[in-house]
């Protein structure tokens, strides 16, 4: 039984954003669920991945309320021919369990769904006749395949005899588009039996839809204990939301945080090239990019305390440092194929300013020397790379920029040189730690210079806003000017803030790419998010989260952030989940890593908030929680909780605290 959580919160008013009306509900259990009237017609599509699959799950309630969940399997490591970026070996399987369910010798497919629910698995609860029907799938976290558990209930008071007959189907691929050959795909029906039910009583069925290499059974079916797969990847959605826990009397806000670490750190996949993080969405996998798993993800991945997510940023930054080179060639935008090819096929989009500001800010919030230094050259080179690319209004130069030639960039943009000067703050940070004191200086003037320039260059007014002009020549508001506020560059602030939130950039999907177009891209949306709360605009900034969350939450799309729309039917690559959680460490809490076991706090408490608590960080080599409490006046009283020890401090509500651990 679920029991639901009734959320209070005040409606308002803000223009551009319409009133979001909740298709689903919170459940006590941690759950979100689809119950009542909102099942009829209902239709989704979610991502689920482990180590060596993964899969979109599309569900729809029939006319009849039976309920059809047609899998997109993925197996990333299965590689297909051209080795490309999207070569994963990828099948659309309608078939599960309720396909073959006898009950009283009457086919059992067409059952009435009850309810729907989601927390790191797929549940359906249906009634056929006298039967209570339950199913649920998931991936298995360490082998190629998806699982599927039904549960069968007797609630009549007659005897029920149920069925599920033997039934194990493999098809084989063209061996000439493998890489490895011939490819199987199996779907099998775990422990086939019949029992008799009495009342009360209830059996289970287990089903696995498997993709293994043709002469290689490694895997056989037998091995496949389906209780323990389950177990394995409740332990997995428990682990990941234990630590980094968020508490705010916002519930809504809690939840989809909760949810995203889920969606953030499942999708690394156990590489020929050792653990690769993916964006997922049926497209890429077993393959990198600068953006979504150097500057995005990686660096939030400390505070996690997932060290399979650790071990990943660190094999990602690695395999980019191989490209490293003296003549000053651009590294590529994505290493693809397990790490034996590369795409960069839209030239340089500022890539070396992405991996420079992930890996600085990552090397610090880890705190392991060892891979610091391991690390340290590839930051160097990046920053070498960023002022070879300087142009005479001492910006970044680049082709284009993170979104490939969609939308214009000019020869130099706003994106580029806002992340080229975050990461010469954080190596001048790294240097000292690393026994370059006067490199470290050197970064640090540096970075003040390129403040500057990005204030020179590119502010200006554009459509009646006082903010940033995003390349030279741009005369349409773009989501991207909102890069500066995240690098705590404010001087266009008040501007930049009003141009982001009025309705030319801002709908109830969240931040149009360019005014007056329809394309929404949600990693400028949560990027914008995150500057806002940085800067201080805390009360429009949670209006607006709140609202964001309510509708990739308990919307019709549920229940992570997606990519984008229309391109790639809002499915939901990883690293935007990695960027919701950023909009909290980093711009509730404003969490901004100094050192090994360092860092500045520029907390905004909302008004309406008494207090927010951030519990088992797991960043800079140790466990801390932060709390943080409205004392008198417009101060607040920040606690930072190590083990036995903590640290209090009365500060303003958003000045900037320095912070030992």
């Amino acid at each position: 039984m679920f029991t639901f959580k009734r959320i209070l919160f005040c409606v308002s008013v803000m223009i551009g954003v319409a009133a979001t009306a909740a298709t689903w509900q919170m459940a006590d259990d941690g759950s979100i669920v689809l119950s009542g009237d909102k099942l009829a017609g209902y239709s989704d599509h979610v991502e689920m991945s482990g180590k060596r699959v993964s899969v979109v799950l599309r569900y729809a309630v029939q006319k009849d309320g039976s309920l059809t969940v047609n899998k997109g399997m993925v197996w990333p490591m299965l590689r297909t021919v051209p080795n490309n970026t999207h070569a994963s070996l990828m099948r659309r399987v309608a078939w599960d369990l309720m396909d073959e369910l006898v009950i009283n010798n009457y086919r059992a497919s067409r059952d009435r769904v009850e309810l729907i629910s989601l927390k790191g698995t797929l549940r359906a609860e249906s009634r056929w006749g006298d039967a209570a029907v339950t199913r649920e799938w998931f991936p298995s976290t360490e082998q190629p395949a998806v699982m599927e558990l039904l549960t069968v209930k007797n609630l009549g008071d007659k005897d029920m005899k149920v069925t599920i007959p033997y039934y194990n189907n493999v098809s084989f691929t063209d061996p000439a588009k493998g890489v490895k050959g011939s490819y199987a795909v199996r779907c099998v029906a775990l422990n086939p039996q019949t029992v008799t039910l009495r009342k009360g009583e209830s059996v289970e069925f287990h089903a696995a839809i498997v993709g293994e290499e043709t002469g290689n059974f490694k895997l056989s079916i037998i091995n496949y204990q389906l209780a323990e797969e389950l177990a394995a990847r409740k332990a997995l959605v428990a682990e990941l939301q234990d630590n980094l826990q968020l508490q705010t009397p916002d519930e809504v806000i809690n939840r989809m945080f909760a949810f995203s670490k889920v969606r953030a750190c499942e999708s690394i996949y156990e590489t020929a090239g050792g653990p690769m993080h993916g964006p997922g969405g049926e497209s890429y996998y077993a393959a990198i990019w600068a953006n979504d798993q150097a500057e995005y993800i990686n660096p939030y991945f400390p505070f996690t305390g997932y060290a399979y997510g650790n071990a990943s940023a660190l094999n990602s930054y690695k395999m980019f440092a191989r490209f490293m080179n003296d003549e000053m060639r651009p590294i590529p935008s994505s290493i693809i194929a397990e790490g034996t090819d590369i795409w960069n096929g839209a030239g340089d989009r500022g890539d070396a300013a992405m991996i420079a500001y992930g890996a600085a800010r990552y090397v610090l919030a880890r705190a392991d020397l060892d891979e610091a230094r391991e690390l340290w050259p590839l930051i160097k080179w990046c920053l070498n790379y960023c002022k070879h690319k300087l142009n005479d209004g001492g910006v970044v130069a680049s082709n284009t920029d993170e979104l490939e030639g969609r939308f214009p960039a000019g020869d130099a943009n706003l994106c580029t040189s806002s992340l080229y000067y975050d990461a010469l703050l954080s190596a001048s940070y790294l240097a000292p730690l690393l026994g370059e004191a006067a490199k470290g200086k050197t970064y640090a003037a540096e970075a003040r210079q390129m403040r500057t320039n990005i204030n020179k260059y590119f502010a200006g007014p554009i459509e009646g806003f006082d903010t940033y002009i995003y390349y030279k020549g741009n005369d349409v508001l773009r989501s991207w000017i909102c890069i500066p506020l995240v690098m705590g560059i404010d001087e266009k602030a008040a501007g930049t803030l009003d141009a982001l939130f009025s309705p030319r950039l801002w709908t109830e999907n969240g931040m149009l790419t360019q005014a007056g177009d329809k394309t929404f891209w949600d990693r400028s949306t949560l990027y914008a998010l995150r500057g806002a709360f940085y800067v201080g605009d805390t009360e429009r900034a949670l209006d607006f989260l709140h609202r964001y969350s309510e509708t990739r939450l308990l919307g019709t799309h549920v229940p992570y952030a997606i990519e984008a729309w229309p391109e790639g039917s809002q499915r939901h690559l990883s690293a935007e989940s990695a960027l919701y959680g950023r909009i909290i460490t980093e711009g509730l809490f404003g969490i901004r890593p100094t050192g090994f076991h360092s860092f500045t706090l520029t907390p905004h408490l909302p008004k309406a908030w008494p207090s927010m608590e951030l519990r088992h960080i797991r960043a800079f080599g140790t466990d801390f929680s932060i709390k943080v409490e409205r004392a008198k006046g417009s101060t607040v009283k920040l606690t930072v909780a190590q083990g036995t020890k903590s640290q209090t401090f009365v500060i303003r509500d958003g000045q900037t605290k320095a912070v030992k651990l």
